[in-house]
């Protein structure tokens, strides 16, 4: 396959069954994202695609780095990527090719070597730190923050939406100067939109195409798992956004609020793509669209990300340009860990030392293969919520969820359940497959000796800054601000 030009394309907390395109629950259309649709029309959809950690920082560390966030150390939203590791941005800098990134990056810095020729616009983690009330482990604090995440909801502006502006005019004016110049070797681009991340207010126009009353039901939480499970207690105790909702009505606002920035995000990315175009340079460019996780919005009544479920650890990706096959849809699962070999090899770069221990392989060379459902993909989550690691196996048709600490494992058969509304792991009859799973896990990592070596990191960051009590009075950031402007922090109540 030639090398070509690589435009990456991504969203934050897009959950992937908000696409026009996506079957799910509800059926095809009642998300309007014509311009990811027509992408993918144009290319091939993987449905089985994941975060390797429902969080920003630790996702996109392992986006960089092809590497899993035991093996970054990156382990939550104040210990983030500061290119010690190589990520597949030094590679084609090594190889002469041009890298840029436009947008967010929630790495620790500008000033690191990253492996980007230049950053646009960029967002880093405020103040190199991030949110170090997500690092104290296991002794939960309350995330006061869900308060602002459930009152800014419906109709409005914000200065994120003006930043996912600038960040498209940037990228639409660096195409349309690709365009106009003749390069070696080809280009990646990295474009990097902050939506449809919280807070969850749409422009009215968006938010207009989504009544009330036209809205799909949410699915309903499993009471069982939820009040029985100690993990599950202690994260929901932990992050307490149902408390602040008015009613049934102010949770379709917010839903309605989400899917219009998701069409908006969709519109953004549709000036890049038509600013590709105009450029002349479709023909030499291949196109992937992901999202660094996804948010639950208010599906089992969890919003925001932080779980193994689809909706969270999920991501819609969509890949198209030259060589890859159009219209067509593959249930091989995939993870961003696979993007390192897939940037590389589509731009025509080597590997490096080392990098024959990366986990991934290349979607360029899945997408050519052919479906296979029996690829392993792994996730781990070890941050706010969360009193003890998590791990996610997806293989064939099961989902197996452990937890550190001895917390009893949920397991879902995914062919017959996709919607994760049945835990099997107490159902003798799938006893093979959780021992089967368990012990690809096992096979994998040490989740115990992981868990440890976390909450170790994490414990040693809190003492450096005061102490949790300390943090815990100060406040904490309700998210990252747009560059130049002051971070909200949100005190206990």
């Amino acid at each position: 396959m030639r090398p070509t030009n690589m435009l990456i394309l991504m969203a934050d907390q897009h959950n992937p069954k908000m696409l026009g395109c996506r079957e799910s629950q509800w059926g095809h259309d009642w998300v309007k994202t014509p311009n990811l649709d027509a992408l993918a029309g144009r290319g091939i959809r993987f449905d089985y695609a994941y975060s390797n950690s429902a969080l920003c920082v630790p996702a996109r560390a392992g986006f960089a780095t092809g590497r899993y966030p035991h093996d970054t150390k990156c382990w939550d939203n104040a210990i983030a990527y500061d290119g010690r590791q190589p990520s597949w941005g030094h590679r084609l800098q090594a190889n002469g090719n041009e890298v840029v990134s436009i947008g967010k990056l929630h790495y620790t810095n500008e000033e690191d070597d990253t492996g980007f020729d230049e950053q646009i616009l960029p967002m880093h983690i405020m103040g190199g730190v991030g949110d170090l009330h997500g690092s104290i482990r296991p002794d939960l604090p309350i995330r006061y923050q869900g308060r602002q995440y459930v009152e800014e909801v419906g109709p409005g502006h914000t200065k994120y939406q003006d930043y996912d502006t600038d960040i498209t005019n940037a990228a639409c004016d660096w195409l349309t100067g690709k365009g106009e110049s003749t390069s070696e070797k080809p280009w990646v681009c990295f474009v990097s939109l902050i939506g449809p991340h919280f807070p969850i207010i749409a422009p009215q126009e968006y938010y207009d195409m989504y009544p009330l009353d036209k809205l799909p039901p949410f699915k309903p939480a499993d009471e069982d798992l939820f009040e029985n499970h100690p993990w599950w207690q202690a994260f929901n105790k932990s992050f307490i956004y149902e408390q602040y909702f008015r009613d049934d009505e102010h949770r379709q606002i917010t839903l309605a609020s989400y899917l219009g920035l998701c069409t908006f995000m969709d519109a953004n990315m549709g000036k890049v793509i038509t600013a590709l175009d105009d450029a002349g340079l479709t023909d030499d460019t291949r196109i992937i669209y992901t999202s660094d996780h996804g948010d639950n919005i208010g599906a089992r009544r969890l919003w925001g990300k932080s779980t193994m479920h689809e909706e969270s650890t999920g991501v819609p990706l969509i890949m198209a340009g030259p060589g890859i096959p159009e219209g067509q849809i593959s249930e091989t699962p995939v993870s961003l860990v696979d993007f390192f070999p897939t940037i590389l090899e589509g731009a025509g770069a080597p590997m490096g030392k080392g990098d024959e221990t990366l986990p991934g392989e290349s979607l360029l060379k899945i997408a050519d293969a052919g479906d296979d459902a029996e690829r392993v993909v792994f996730a781990e989550y070890h941050a706010a919520g969360a009193t003890s690691g998590a791990y996610m196996i997806r293989g064939g048709r099961y989902k197996y969820i452990h937890y550190a600490g001895g917390y009893d494992p949920e397991l879902y058969d995914m062919e017959n359940d996709p919607e994760e509304m049945d835990n099997v792991a107490g159902d003798p009859n799938y006893a093979d497959a959780l021992k089967e799973l368990r012990e690809c896990l096992m096979d994998m990592i040490d989740p115990e000796a992981v868990n440890a070596e976390a909450l170790a990191d994490q414990a040693a960051l809190i003492e450096k800054h005061g102490g949790a009590e300390a943090l815990i009075a100060k406040g904490a950031a309700n998210n990252t601000p747009v560059p130049g402007t002051e971070q909200v922090v949100i005190k206990p109540e």
